[in-house]
């Protein structure tokens, strides 16, 4: 399951429809950078296709991690108000909804039920993020920090759908 799948399952179709048309499709050129270490952040991103790298300055900017499609990308920074602790780089053509932090936070300050789902996925999230690093401690440095995504046998359910619906609703 990816964390966009964890996110948007908690969510309702209305949150949803919300977030596809107030937010913005845009295309990151492989090779530019999306989210810049220790840089302020001004939206919360949703991979819709594509891969990123993330890498860590501390780390020599060696690459500690890899972003796919249904990946959500910028949520710390905006649960925690601090600067992002990675670069996020497309490793090859990418497109994201991106959904601004000001127009993130007047909703979420308007609209409580919506607040009250958003800050439970995204809580349901970082703590299945946190599980995920647990358990690869000590694994090799390619290792995905991220939740898995689903087996290939497994069948999709309908919070699965959601990113596919979003993605319909965009090119249509």
């Amino acid at each position: 399951m990816t964390n966009a799948s964890l996110i948007l399952g908690e969510l309702n179709d209305r949150d949803i429809d919300w977030m596809v048309t107030e937010g913005k499709r845009e295309t990151i050129q492989a090779g530019a950078i999306l989210i810049e270490e220790n840089q302020p952040l001004d939206a919360l991103y949703i991979v819709l296709s594509g891969s990123l790298n993330v890498s860590v300055a501390s780390l020599g900017n060696q690459i500690v991690g890899k972003i796919g499609e249904g990946e959500v990308l910028g949520e710390m920074s905006f649960v925690d108000g601090r600067l992002p602790s990675a670069t996020v780089q497309a490793a090859q053509d990418c497109y994201v909804l991106s959904i601004s932090r000001p127009l993130l936070s007047q909703k979420l300050e308007e609209d409580v039920l919506f607040s009250l789902r958003f800050y439970r996925a995204i809580t349901k999230f970082l703590s299945s993020r946190l599980r995920a690093t647990v358990n690869n401690l000590g694994c090799d440095e390619n290792t995905n920090l991220l939740p898995n995504k689903l087996p290939q046998n497994t069948v999709k359910t309908e919070q699965d759908n959601r990113l596919d619906w979003i993605m319909q609703r965009l090119s249509g």
